[in-house]
């Protein structure tokens, strides 16, 4: 019963399968009844023949057309399976040349669609970059492919261990931030500020700071003061004191910030350059700091800020790329649809691009080439051989049908042609 019930459908599973096999069913029903319309016209012909002669033409044409259909209808059917079951020789062929009919496919799919030149005369003619600018160029693409970056960054996140990755960030916080000598780095650091005047910017903010809390807050200035002076001072004594020490600090911070040449300005920069220059030649100043360094970041607490600062990226990382309206979403976006435009309007890009794509894929078609081929050919391998010529005869069974016709057709006109032939000419001449 199964077996039946696949043949009457051919395999056919789609909508698209199922018209096919209505359309090769109502072939065969058409190429059958031109079959059986020679068998009756033939009988009938060939019955009255000898009272009306004329129909022996009518006979020689019918009988040619059975012959044609039915030896067409052999042709057809042998390609698929053997004839009314009988194993004929060479009948059945699809089924039992599956193998051979795949590396067939296989080669000619790899010599005449990858080979190099049609390959690369193919590629010449697209260039994918300005497609792909124009694509980009559309928001709705543009976050398409967002979504897709996004999915994948997810995905990334997801399957990263997080134990792999606190480790990764302590080893790269070692080799990069501990295992360098400080001295000598901020030493130049410290050089180049201070040749280069940014110290003055950042006395110009304190000397302003300075003198804005001593203007605001004069009690917190004259407590500090007086808890520093002795307890027998007579407190007009420490008015005063308070007072004018007040005043002149104002005035200290004032003209800091005021005058350039200062000679605290001028004492601090030289403090800062000789200490720049120590930082880089005092060996003992440079032990001092990296004794103090590896005090502050022992293995434990590198180990803690890997994993805080790894947790936390985590966290940002998840919301930002789970949500179309953040920041690196919308971003992301606004980055394709430039890189869009660039891909629109330079040609030395689009070259550059297209070149590059071209060489990739002629180097993977030409490396690879034989293995696609040999995909078809296991792919074809692998079918039941009578579900592959099912598959084939659902697929071009219809166009197959107008060979029985045409058989039936083109019979006819021999028979007819060779009856008359033997009739005016042949019959004549031995008589």
């Amino acid at each position: 019963m199964p077996k039946s019930r696949t043949r009457r459908t051919l395999g056919a599973v789609s909508p698209a399968d199922f018209q096919r096999l209505g359309d090769l069913r109502r072939m065969q029903a058409i190429a059958v009844g031109l079959l059986i319309g020679m068998a009756v016209v033939f009988v009938v012909s060939f019955v009255l023949q000898e009272r009306y002669p004329w129909l022996g033409y009518v006979r020689a044409a019918s009988e040619g057309g059975m012959v044609g259909a039915l030896a067409d209808w052999f042709a057809v059917t042998a390609l698929f399976r053997h004839p009314l079951g009988i194993k004929i020789p060479h009948t059945n062929l699809i089924s039992n040349k599956k193998d051979e009919i795949g590396e067939g496919l296989g080669s000619f799919v790899e010599e005449n669609f990858l080979a190099d030149e049609v390959v690369h005369e193919k590629l010449s003619q697209v260039s994918g970059a300005r497609m792909a600018g124009t694509w980009l160029l559309e928001r709705p693409n543009a976050e398409r492919v967002g979504e897709m970056i996004s999915s994948a960054g997810l995905g990334a996140i997801t399957v990263l261990d997080d134990g792999d990755v606190r480790e990764l960030i302590e080893v790269l916080v070692r080799r990069h931030m501990i295992e360098p000598e400080w001295g000598p780095l901020l030493g130049r650091a410290a050089e180049s500020f201070v040749d280069g005047g940014h110290h003055e910017a950042l006395l110009d903010i304190a000397a302003g700071r300075l003198e804005e809390w001593l203007v605001t807050h004069p009690e917190a200035f004259d407590r500090v003061v007086s808890s520093r002076l002795p307890s027998w001072v007579p407190s007009v004594v420490d008015k005063f004191v308070d007072t004018r020490l007040h005043a002149e600090a104002v005035k200290f911070a004032q003209s800091v910030a005021a005058d350039p040449e200062h000679p605290f300005r001028i004492a601090v920069g030289k403090f800062l350059g000789d200490l720049a220059r120590d930082l880089q030649e005092q060996e003992r100043l440079q032990d001092q700091l990296e004794h103090f360094k590896h005090e502050v970041f022992d293995s434990p607490r590198i180990r803690a800020l890997a994993a805080s600062t790894w947790e936390t990226a985590r966290a940002a990382l998840v919301a930002m790329l789970e949500d179309p309206a953040s920041d690196l979403r919308v971003r992301l976006v606004n980055a394709l649809q430039d890189f869009g435009h660039k891909l629109v309007d330079d040609s030395t890009l689009q070259y550059k691009i297209d070149v590059w794509v071209m060489g990739v894929v002629e180097h993977l078609v030409s490396r690879y080439r034989h293995d696609l081929a040999g995909v078809i050919s296991e792919t074809v391998q692998r079918w039941d051989a009578r579900e592959a010529a099912e598959k084939i005869e659902l697929q071009v069974g219809k166009d197959l049908q107008f060979i029985r016709i045409n058989g039936t057709v083109v019979g006819s006109l021999a028979g007819l042609t060779i009856y008359t032939i033997a009739t005016l000419v042949i019959t004549p001449l031995i008589g």
